[in-house]
């Protein structure tokens, strides 16, 4: 008898969560990613790691690419669902008449930091000396392009004074500065720490932290985010809560957790082989993280502004910025998460 009222309790209570569940309107989702293993993106490995999207129900497969620029490619193609990306694509994307929106924020600082050849240190003053040398950023049109085509306009320099070159993320950053592919390196960490450390770059800007982005910026800078077409939101807001919901919980997380706490989550091959060194980067980058997934209207005028002034061909007068993104669903997940922190 026990046994049957047990049985009865758990088909009740696998109905009730499957009934919660239901009402998703899309249970697979894709998510396109550029450069996974770059800190930048860690708010997303931890909710995949500690199982937060499947406790919403989602089953979630995640593709990654060698930057933002490729993996908002898939999603306007069709291949995938939605972007984990830079805020400043969905600014980039009503431009050229693409309706997205970012609805849950996890990178409250881009992260990323302009480094240049210890060989060619010695010669560098301003910006402005970066006239004639090879950058090398995760895409082209990615967030690293937009960073240093800023550090550039301090200068009085135009992006094509300098020769981008795309060398992806991660370990790929570190070979092309060994092999001297490039002379500069417009990118995110660990890969910047470990050469920082070795003494093979030295860092001439960065946004690592609120402060740092303050100076290159003029203000605050949001970054990597969950979005997606304008259509896909309005046609699966369930599903798109249910995303909200597991990077909020992720972000009230990482809020708590310890250094070691971080490394035990994250696949072994994101330490690029020196955990300690990881460590070391993640502590040079905490403070950069949202703490609650909200985005913020100054830091989304300080995106547009940093965007004009680095493309003449956008105009700021013609952007409708609040549809840019949206605060709606991550209110929601904080309202659900946030007392059981």
């Amino acid at each position: 008898m026990k046994l049957a009222i047990r049985s009865l309790f758990f088909l009740l209570a696998c109905s009730g969560l499957h009934a919660a569940h239901a009402q998703l309107e899309k249970r697979d989702v894709h998510i396109a990613v550029g450069g996974k293993v770059a800190l930048y993106y860690l708010p997303l490995t931890i909710t995949e790691r500690l199982g937060y999207f499947k406790d919403e129900g989602l089953n979630v497969r995640i593709s990654d690419f060698a930057g933002g620029t490729r993996s908002l490619e898939a999603v306007v193609g069709g291949s995938a669902d939605v972007v984990a990306g830079s805020y400043e694509h969905t600014i980039n994307m009503q431009s050229r008449k693409i309706p997205f929106q970012a609805f849950v924020l996890s990178g409250a600082a881009p992260q990323i930091s302009v480094a240049i050849s210890s060989k060619l240190a010695a010669t560098y003053k301003s910006p402005k000396d970066l006239k004639g040398l090879k950058v090398g950023v995760s895409a082209p049109g990615s967030s690293t392009n937009m960073v240093i085509n800023v550090l550039l306009a301090k200068g009085g320099l135009k992006p094509t004074d300098v020769a981008i070159i795309g060398i992806g993320a991660g370990a790929n950053v570190i070979s092309a500065v060994d092999q001297g592919k490039v002379d500069v390196i417009s990118q995110t960490d660990p890969a910047v720490t470990i050469l920082e450390k070795d003494g093979k770059v030295k860092v001439i800007a960065e946004t690592r932290t609120p402060e740092g982005t303050v100076r290159l910026f003029g203000g605050p800078m949001p970054a990597a985010s969950l979005y997606a077409p304008v259509e896909f939101i309005q046609k699966n807001p369930n599903t798109v809560q249910a995303l909200t919901n597991a990077t909020v919980r992720a972000l009230l997380w990482m809020q708590e957790a310890t250094p070691q706490q971080i490394l035990a989550t994250v696949p072994e091959e994101y330490t690029l082989g020196n955990k300690a060194m990881y460590l070391f980067a993640y502590n040079n980058v905490k403070t950069a993280y949202s703490k609650d997934g909200l985005f913020s209207e100054a830091g989304a005028k300080t995106t547009l502004k940093a965007l004009a002034a680095s493309n003449p061909k956008l105009k700021p007068e013609e952007i409708r910025l609040a549809e840019t993104y949206t605060n709606e669903f991550a209110k929601k997940a904080l309202a659900k998460y946030a007392k059981k922190k």
